[in-house]
């Protein structure tokens, strides 16, 4: 692609940009039609006001030639201006207000746009991107967005307009003067458009960059106690300022390019001002202007001048807006799942897996050719090697990825032809990781099903063993549960997240790793809880520990993707294979048995 199809087709992407995001702000047209108003209001009184306090200067002086001075028409001009000046302020400020409303009135619905479509997008999407960098779109692109809108509805509109109003003004007063004051405009302009257009790759830059040391500080955080233990902070400080140091420099790029305008355009405004200020002083010995006229003239050429380099200034900050709106729109037009669900999930009903195939984007199959069966409220166990593609299967059937082949049915029907909505309602999660936002305990329960009532919520926890420590806190089920848990232990996390499935009272129960991040003691409690959580439901138990799943009507043995046993606990062990060998390579307790351990693992 030659450079003048490159420039032709970023110039395009910018006007449509820019066009998609004015465009956001028709639902607040009324507003900023008052805000246009109130601008030109503003504007034509700040040109107004030099022209008359020209006339006074003219009345001063001719009182002084006369020897007599005019002091009621002095007094009617001066209050005259003071006025207008004062109007000048109202209508400044009217125009400030209602171009802050419109213009938080579109974040507030683009922030929720972008909140609204992170929950449409498919994992895939999360899986290929930093979270860092999808925080910064959401959050740091939108800010800048907003910061930048502010300020070129309030002065580009105004700019633009004083920049006429002053010409105007100048052409009436002096032809001449005129024609020198915007001689240097054209080149003034070029040089700012040139220089702009540049300045966008520096900016689009400056806010990746920003993303990605959002993400390598967010990874910090929730991995400190990691790196400390291992001495890695010295590692962890060179990846950050290396970070810090690429975005530094993209964003000196950026403010770089965009400092050049307004220098320029003060040298222009400063010899505009010599020029003006000499000719205009020869016209005034030649008769062909008054004191007051050149007066008013100089004041015209600074109006003039200052929309010039704020309209300099602006193109950069317009720069960086559309950076950023490039950023958060690509977001927004991110492909979602296509969700070919037309039907109602099924009450339950028997789950069947049907020679399923998938594989991850750019990766070997997770899973192949998978065909079991699952009879409504069954127990069925999923265990394997780690990587061995558990967790794949029941991220199909929730429908968080579909098949690459095959199909998996629940009640008869095929799960692609229901709504992810409404098959996901027929399914209760309890994670390996024990997900708890900032609220209460009894919030926290809650979530499971909104609007329960403080007598079910306390009869799932006391259902799930959560009630016993609940009870011996402060604030009981008020207690505030901050950094996703604390001041919660991990196991008294995990068993409030049972007590949320305990609540939601869904048909379909996944339990996946739920005992593997505690102490045996609390293993017990949680092996009870999920026990009478699973009584009258079809479960999915993932697990690394055996002794979870001795009771489960199915279990399921993966190896690579494949399942190559199934059958129960006691008629898997009778069979001496692969299972056998998991589960002694877990239970040997003999050092004789170190060989079959090796073997198992």
């Amino acid at each position: 692609m030659t450079a003048m199809a490159e420039t032709e087709t970023e110039s395009a992407g910018f006007w449509r940009t820019g066009g998609r995001l004015l465009g956001l702000l028709r639902p607040f047209r009324t507003l900023m039609l008052g805000a246009v108003a109130a601008t030109c209001a503003f504007a034509g009184l700040n040109v107004a006001a030099p022209k008359l306090l020209g006339d006074a200067t003219d009345v001063v002086v001719e009182g002084v030639m006369r020897g007599s001075l005019d002091q009621e028409m002095l007094g009617l001009l001066l209050a005259a201006v003071a006025v207008m000046y004062v109007f000048t302020s109202l209508f400044n400020w009217i125009q400030g207000a209602l171009t802050a409303r419109s213009v938080q009135g579109l974040m507030f619905g683009l922030r929720s746009s972008v909140e609204e479509k992170l929950h449409r997008l498919p994992a895939t999407y999360f899986r290929e991107r930093s979270r860092g960098d999808v925080l910064s779109r959401a959050t740091n692109d939108i800010d800048n967005i907003s910061q930048a809108l502010n300020q070129l509805l309030t002065q580009l509109i105004m700019s633009v307009l004083m920049l006429c109003g002053s010409l105007a003004m100048m052409l009436w007063i002096s032809p001449l003067l005129a024609c020198i004051a915007i001689a240097s405009v054209p080149l003034s302009m070029g040089v700012t458009v040139l220089v702009a257009r540049r300045s966008q790759e520096h900016f689009a830059r400056q806010w990746t960059e920003t993303g990605e040391l959002n993400s390598h500080a967010e990874e910090f955080i929730s991995g400190h106690e990691v790196i400390k233990a291992f001495g890695q902070q010295p590692h962890a400080a060179e990846v950050f300022a290396a970070s810090n140091d690429r975005l530094a420099r993209a964003a000196t790029k950026a403010q770089y390019s965009a400092g050049v305008v307004q220098p320029l355009m003060v040298l222009m405004a400063n010899l505009n001002y010599i020029a003006v200020a000499v000719v205009g002083a020869l016209q005034v010995i030649a008769g062909a202007m008054t004191i007051g006229g050149i007066q008013a003239f100089i004041q015209f050429s600074r109006l003039f001048t200052q929309p010039v380099g704020q309209i300099g200034g602006l193109l950069n900050l317009i720069q960086s807006c559309a950076a950023s709106a490039e950023r958060v729109f690509a977001l927004l037009d991110a492909e979602e799942d296509a969700d070919t669900g037309v039907r109602d999930a099924p009450a339950g009903g028997r789950i069947v897996f049907d020679d399923v195939t998938f594989g991850y984007p750019g990766a070997a199959p997770a899973v192949r050719n998978l065909s079991f069966t699952v009879e409504p409220g069954q127990t069925v166990a999923v265990v394997g090697h780690t990587g061995a593609g558990k967790t794949t299967v029941v991220n199909l059937l929730m429908r968080f990825y579909e098949p690459g082949s095959g199909r998996i049915t629940m009640g008869g029907t095929d799960i692609a032809e229901v709504r992810r909505d409404q098959l996901r309602r027929q399914f209760g999660v309890v994670l390996q990781d024990a997900w708890l936002f900032g609220g209460t305990i009894r919030d926290n329960i809650a979530y499971g099903l909104p609007g329960a009532t403080d007598e079910d919520i306390v009869a799932a926890a006391e259902a799930s063993y959560v009630d016993r420590f609940v009870r011996s806190l402060p604030e009981g089920y008020g207690t505030f549960l901050e950094n996703g848990g604390e001041p919660l232990s991990q196991g008294q996390r995990q068993l409030i997240t049972i007590a949320r499935a305990q609540l939601a009272r869904r048909a379909v129960l996944i339990l996946d790793e739920a005992t593997s991040s505690v102490d045996s003691r609390t293993e017990l409690l949680i092996r009870q809880a999920t026990s009478r959580l699973r009584k009258g439901r079809t479960s999915f138990v993932i697990a690394h520990r055996l002794s979870t799943v001795r009771n489960a009507d199915l279990i399921l043995v993966m190896d690579h993707g494949r399942i190559v046993e199934q059958g129960t606990h006691q008629g898997l062990l009778a069979a001496n294979s692969f299972y056998t060998r998991l589960y002694n390579a877990q239970f040997a307790a003999a050092p004789g048995r170190e060989r079959t351990i090796e073997a198992g693992l």
